[in-house]
């Protein structure tokens, strides 16, 4: 049974594509701002001794925190509308930045990182169904949503690693020039047209609970293992890519760590775009493919500390990462009704954050006991798996159901 989308609200042209944009640009920022700290490992282990378990645990209990609200706020703004979720959400993640910019040890940064991650549950899932609401053309809700998460990681990674290396007081600065594109963000959202109406169930709705239509129970299912296998790569670039670097190719300044996130997002971000039409079965197994090829690749340019060949097995591995999320989101999203869409994305963000983090606190516990190195070669070997289930997942799937989707 093919699901009929009710139309978005209608709202003047100019306002409408002013409000998509700014919506894109607000989850750029946010994921941006999510990938920030992680080029200032090293200056955090110089300054205060930071070890690879602590990073991760940085990462960790951002992701957690997310989860948390995801759970509970994620949707919400089915109920009570955009933008009273997003402009709470905008101000408290400000608030996170000055945390950080104030941060002196690994107490407030942790104490930064929860009330981040907080804010980004509760807004993601708000943008997403927002940017659907608003769109002019039946998918390009889900495909900038697909490109804005990967190309923010990016950008956070290279500008956090870039005002670092340049600017005065590395540890602060960029996250005030964030706390000021989030100030400017909250202003804009006040302008935007709300696209959500309200309805009785608020309250039911922050009981800790997945929100999954069941008519997209079964797609989900069959694109977990490869969206797992994407957000668990991510995982690792984002909290041990950086010592990674440094370990295997004796390189010891931020930006390497920057480059190697932002090839695997930026190409991400990339493969996105010119994947934007190809059909949904197509778009996961290109992603389960260029997985496993790419950590593949990787795992040989750990072993050789060859920077090229690491980087080229990061750059397809981001081919992965990009196709294997939109591959996902194309998918499924399309199987709710409007008023299920904040839900339904706060559940597959759900899945992507405890692989983006749970693997990853594991391998940084792993580094203290058996290396870097080792701990790579099991962290590649279990996403390359994954991402084969992944394949055969896809493979095997009826192609009606793929096609109604």
């Amino acid at each position: 049974m093919t699901i009929a989308l009710e139309p978005p609200p209608r709202h003047g042209g100019l306002r409408r594509t002013a409000a998509f944009t700014l919506l894109a640009v607000d989850v750029v920022t946010l994921i941006g701002a999510s990938a920030a700290p992680t080029p200032l490992y090293a200056l955090y282990q110089t300054q205060w001794g930071f070890t690879p378990l602590q990073s991760t645990l940085v990462f960790g209990i951002y992701a957690a925190s997310l989860l948390l609200a995801l759970l509970t706020a994620g949707s919400l703004s089915d109920y009570i509308g955009r933008r009273p979720v997003l402009l709470t959400a905008l101000a408290v993640e400000a608030a996170s930045m000055i945390a950080f910019a104030s941060a002196d040890g690994i107490g407030l940064l942790l104490v930064a990182r929860v009330v981040q991650g907080l804010a980004t549950g509760a807004a993601i899932s708000a943008l997403g169904a927002a940017l659907i609401d608003l769109e002019r053309t039946p998918g390009r809700g889900v495909t900038v949503n697909s490109i804005a998460a990967p190309a923010g990681l990016a950008l956070g990674a290279i500008g956090s690693s870039l005002i670092s290396e340049h600017l005065p007081r590395p540890t602060s600065t960029v996250f005030l020039v964030f706390f000021a594109l989030f100030a400017l963000e909250i202003v804009g959202i006040c302008a935007i047209p709300e696209t959500a109406a309200r309805q009785p169930g608020a309250l039911a709705s922050v009981r800790p609970a997945l929100a999954v239509p069941a008519g997209a129970l079964h797609m989900l299912l069959r694109a977990s293992p490869c969206l797992i296998a994407v957000w668990a790569l991510g995982g690792f670039y984002l909290s041990l890519g950086p010592s990674l670097a440094r370990t295997t190719l004796g390189v010891h300044s931020s930006l390497i760590g920057a480059i190697m996130v932002a090839t695997l997002t930026g190409t991400g971000a990339v493969a996105v775009f010119l994947l934007r039409n190809v059909a949904p079965h197509r778009i996961l197994s290109v992603g389960a493919a260029a997985l496993v090829a790419g950590v593949a690749i990787t795992l040989v340019g750990a072993e050789t500390t060859s920077s090229v060949t690491l980087l080229a097995g990061t750059a397809v591995a981001g081919v992965g990462f990009g196709a294997g999320f939109q591959g996902t989101i194309h998918t499924v999203m399309p199987l709710a009704r409007p008023h299920e869409r904040a839900g339904l994305l706060s559940s597959i963000y759900m899945i992507a954050y405890l692989a983006n983090s749970a693997p990853a606190l594991i391998a940084g516990y792993f580094v203290g006991r058996i290396g870097l190195v080792d701990t790579t070669r099991i962290y590649g070997g279990v996403v390359i798996a994954m991402a084969g289930i992944g394949l055969g997942a896809v493979v095997t799937a009826p192609r009606a159901r793929i096609c109604r989707a």
